[in-house]
C-alpha cells in the first residue's frame, strides 16, 4: 500500500509543479505560496476531522512537537524557494533540481538516522545527480 501512496504522491507533486507555474503568472511568489499553504492547511485539518483524529493532538510528545514544527519551517522555506524558482525559471529545469532532495535526504538519513547506505543507494544517488545535471544543462 505504501507504494501506491508514494506513486500518487509523485503524480500530485508533478501536477503541483505544472498547476503552480500556470497559477503563479502575475502573482508574487510569496503570495502564491501563502495561498497554496492556506489550501493545504484547510485540506489537512479537513482530513484530521474526517478521520476523527483530532483527539490525538493532546498525546503528542514535546519532542514530536519540536520536530514537527521544525519540519513545518523547513517545508515553508522549501515552498517559498520553490515558488520563487518556478516564477523565474523553467519548470523543466526547476523540478529536476528540486528533486535532488532525494539525494540529500538519503545522505541526511544515513548521517542523522543511521539508516543503511548501500552500494545500490550510492549508485542511485549518483545516477539521480547525473540525470539532474543532464536535464538542466
Amino acid at each position: 500500500m505504501w507504494f501506491l501512496f508514494a506513486l500518487l504522491s509523485a503524480v500530485f507533486a508533478a501536477l503541483t509543479s505544472i498547476l503552480a507555474k500556470i497559477g503563479i503568472d502575475g502573482v508574487g511568489s510569496n503570495l502564491a505560496t501563502a495561498i497554496r499553504t492556506v489550501v493545504v492547511v484547510i485540506m489537512a485539518w479537513g482530513m484530521v476531522f474526517l478521520t476523527n483524529s483530532q483527539g490525538g493532538i493532546f498525546d503528542i510528545s514535546r519532542k514530536s512537537w519540536i520536530f514537527l514544527i521544525l519540519s513545518g519551517l523547513a517545508t515553508g522555506a522549501s515552498w517559498l524557494c520553490y515558488y520563487k524558482a518556478l516564477q523565474i525559471g523553467d519548470v523543466s529545469k526547476v523540478v529536476p533540481i528540486d528533486k535532488l532532495s532525494v539525494v540529500i535526504t538519503l545522505v541526511l538519513a544515513f548521517v542523522f538516522l543511521h539508516e543503511q547506505f548501500t552500494v545500490k543507494s550510492l549508485i542511485g544517488c549518483v545516477l539521480i545527480a547525473l540525470g539532474t545535471l543532464v536535464m538542466v544543462i
